[in-house]
């Protein structure tokens, strides 16, 4: 398959982009969202028809996106039925051709024919691998259960599951791993690596892509504007080439930049040279004064465009994570003291851990894991103060400012006259660290300024909330939450809705902050990365 130029309809999502895949191709798709991820997957997919270029297919394709469109009373088996059902048909046309074949007058060019296609997709094993792959998956085999009684992730990992038996010659993933757990990626991992078509897989899985892609397309602009194609297999690959990249684009929009500003000042002192203080005497040689007026005017001009022709224009570079260094500890406290303290927490139905302390010192770290509904996001709730306790107890010192970012974006909500249909970043922020200044909770000289955490640019803080996507909206609730300057920072699935270029940025920033830090997470890579962090397993 190949896919060249393509442009969706209304404003433009992505250009100048030309890529093939075919058989033993995985190419891995990554980029900010709204970069235009999902609609390459479209366009290859044939939902969605280019602007601009052309889209040329070949054998067949299957497309897994996040969320499934359910018919009313649709089941399982429905799902089974739909997948196999060019793997049955191709069954039942062997099974026809063999007992039909005349061995005097039949064409064994046809049989052959279709034997290779039913060998292609190991047709007599179809319901075999359905039902591996849903048990391996964690999905529901029961074939008459309906989907509407099912979670979103459990729909989607029966389609998952159903895809992978397909055996197409496309496979199309959008975020495979987000409902898988550590057992089902593996097996997913081992899908993939062994698929004999093409897989194009949108995903912010650092480790899968590590594990998978033998080439990755980056749709975020580069230097020149456009997407990039990296062909090196693998994540770290990837990750060097385009930081290798980045430093290039800064190092030259910040020549560019002093070229600039070089250009301005040497404009500005040849025609301040215009002014009376050079100018001969008036009353006498007026043609002299006017005849070298009109030569500084000149050299002036003949050097601006000297300069301008010598200048290029080099966009501004992506923004970077600069976090601030942030507080461990307020004068006088002890710091022998930890900053919270949970001891024996239940919360009725959702966690229990008796005899259990949990205790996060200044400056300390911890690593919270576990498999999903084992409680990760409630004990950090409780670790917050959000959550109330069933039992146990929780200690916290006096004054200490805990920022937290859940799992999803915080509803958006206004104060006092704001609208929260029109509430912008720049208002919320300010909001944010009003309410903290009016009791007493924050020192005005540690409020952390929130464009100048190169989260979001100032033409997004000044666009309403509402308007903003999922990943910009996750990288504001990040920046809101260090407005205060935080003593603890506690984050609940950080790498939910982030690019994978702002996950490693924040995985250094956590490592290096003086603030203490509490993480939640099912990234394997950030897993790996925070490894010699104190690590609580829960279940």
């Amino acid at each position: 398959m190949t896919v060249a130029g393509p442009r969706e309809r209304g404003p433009q999502v992505f250009g100048d982009v030309t890529v093939r895949v075919s058989d033993g191709v995985r190419l891995g798709v990554v980029g900010e969202n709204g970069s235009g991820k999902s609609t390459l997957l479209h366009l290859l997919a044939g939902t969605l028809a280019p602007t601009r270029g052309e889209v040329r297919r070949f054998g067949s394709l299957a497309l897994v996106e996040q969320e499934l469109e359910i018919a009313p009373g649709e089941t399982v088996g429905d799902v089974v039925a739909s997948a196999l059902g060019q793997v049955r048909a191709v069954a039942a046309e062997l099974e026809r051709a063999t007992a039909e074949f005349d061995h005097e007058t039949g064409s064994l060019t046809e049989l052959t024919t279709i034997l290779t296609q039913a060998e292609h997709l190991e047709a007599w094993d179809a319901d075999r691998r359905v039902d591996v792959a849903l048990t391996r998956l964690g999905a529901c085999r029961d074939l008459g259960r309906r989907l509407d009684t099912l979670s979103v992730g459990e729909c989607y990992r029966v389609r998952l599951a159903c895809r992978l038996a397909e055996r197409s010659d496309l496979l199309l993933l959008d975020e495979p791993t987000n409902h898988l757990d550590d057992e089902a990626i593996g097996f997913l991992t081992a899908e993939l690596s062994a698929w004999r078509g093409g897989v194009v897989l949108v995903t912010h899985d650092r480790q899968l892509l590590d594990d998978v892609a033998t080439a990755i397309l980056d749709l975020d602009p580069s230097m020149d504007g456009r997407p990039t194609l990296y062909g090196q297999p693998g994540y770290l690959a990837y990750r060097f080439a385009k930081a290798q990249a980045l430093a290039r684009w800064r190092q030259r929009y910040r020549q560019e930049r002093k070229r600039a500003e070089a250009l301005a000042e040497r404009l500005s002192s040849s025609y301040e040279g215009l002014s009376d203080e050079w100018r001969p005497g008036k009353g006498s040689q007026k043609n002299r004064r006017a005849t070298r007026a009109r030569i500084h005017v000149k050299a002036a001009d003949r050097l601006v465009q000297r300069l301008e022709a010598q200048a290029v224009e080099v966009p501004v570079p992506p923004l970077e994570l600069r976090l601030p260094d942030l507080p461990s500890l307020d004068p006088g406290w002890d710091p022998a003291l930890p900053l919270v303290e949970v001891r024996n927490p239940q919360v009725e139905g959702r966690l229990d851990l008796p005899g259990t302390r949990v205790a996060v010192p200044p400056a300390g770290r911890l690593l919270v894991v576990g498999a999903n509904g084992t409680g990760k996001s409630t004990l950090l709730g409780v670790l917050s103060g959000r959550l109330a306790l069933s039992r146990g107890t929780r200690t916290v010192i006096d004054g200490v400012r805990v920022g937290v970012v859940g799992q999803e974006n915080a509803p958006i909500v206004g104060r006092g006259l704001d609208d929260p249909r029109t509430l912008t970043g720049f208002d919320a922020a300010a909001n944010e660290a009003l309410a903290l200044l009016s009791r007493g909770a924050l020192d005005p000289d540690r409020v952390v300024p929130v464009a100048a955490l190169g989260l979001l640019a100032e033409e997004d803080l000044e666009r309403p909330l509402s308007e903003l996507s999922a990943g910009q909206r996750r990288r504001f609730e990040l920046a809101r939450t260090l407005v205060a300057a935080p003593h603890l920072l506690i984050l609940d699935e950080p790498t939910n809705h982030l690019s994978i270029d702002l996950v490693d940025e924040l995985t250094q920033a956590l490592a290096r902050t003086s603030a203490a830090v509490v993480v939640a997470t099912h990234d394997r890579r950030m897993r790996d990365d925070l490894a010699d962090w104190p690590t609580l397993f829960l279940g």
